[in-house]
């Protein structure tokens, strides 16, 4: 493989660049064959659009020079995506984001995994405000299968860093199921330690030093 000054990393079968509106379509995909615990969630819910606008299309609108995309002959095939700061994002997606799609998807009565994110989007989930203030940045990484185990979700963790050094940022931190031993041991290899835990969720900080 080879990198360049523009950022992107490729070898003959893929690209790491830098994330566009126009990669929406092809991130959604990812996020939906990857919704249920790594695995295709397709089959788990009725509208395919949901996972997306919950974990992906805010990131590409509110700070897409954060985001990467991993893409080969067939598509998008993974991303990183990520917002320097995590307080503004929140504030910008409740402001700017959510609203239509408050309006489109409604609350719904009974049990259902659509309606657990229709009502994730009327009521998302903030970030603990000591890891906000502590590690202002936030990411999370899918990546197809046809992608795993070949080295892209380190190094668009590492080209993340740059870009956040470049901007000042003092750190970044993620969460991950307390199940997910995978990623726990992924993102410890990368130098990220456990800031904080709760009975769902491990949350990985990691300092970036200049």
């Amino acid at each position: 493989g080879y990198s360049d000054q523009r950022g992107q990393y490729a070898h003959p079968m893929a690209v790491m660049r830098v994330a566009g509106l126009y990669d929406a379509p092809g991130a959604y995909s990812v996020c939906l064959k990857t919704g249920a615990a790594g695995n295709d969630a397709s089959a788990l819910y009725d509208n395919p659009d949901l996972l997306g606008h919950t974990f992906v299309g805010p990131y590409l609108a509110a700070d897409p020079a954060c985001c990467l995309v991993v893409a080969d002959a067939d598509g998008v095939a993974g991303f990183l995506l990520a917002t320097a700061d995590t307080t503004a994002f929140e504030r910008w997606r409740e402001q700017v984001w959510l609203p239509p799609l408050r309006a489109q998807y409604p609350i719904r009565s009974g049990a259902s995994r659509d309606g657990e994110l229709i009502a994730a989007l009327h009521h998302p989930s903030l970030a603990p405000q000591e890891l906000a203030r502590d590690y202002p940045a936030h990411l999370h990484i899918n990546l197809l299968p046809r992608l795993q185990g070949q080295g892209w979700g380190r190094r668009m963790v590492e080209e993340l860093g740059r870009t956040l050094r470049a901007r000042s940022v003092q750190g970044i931190h993620l969460g991950v199921d307390l199940d997910n031993a995978r990623a726990l041991g992924f993102y410890g290899r990368l130098g990220f330690i456990e800031a904080l835990r709760n009975d769902q969720v491990i949350y990985m900080a990691l300092t970036l030093n200049r």
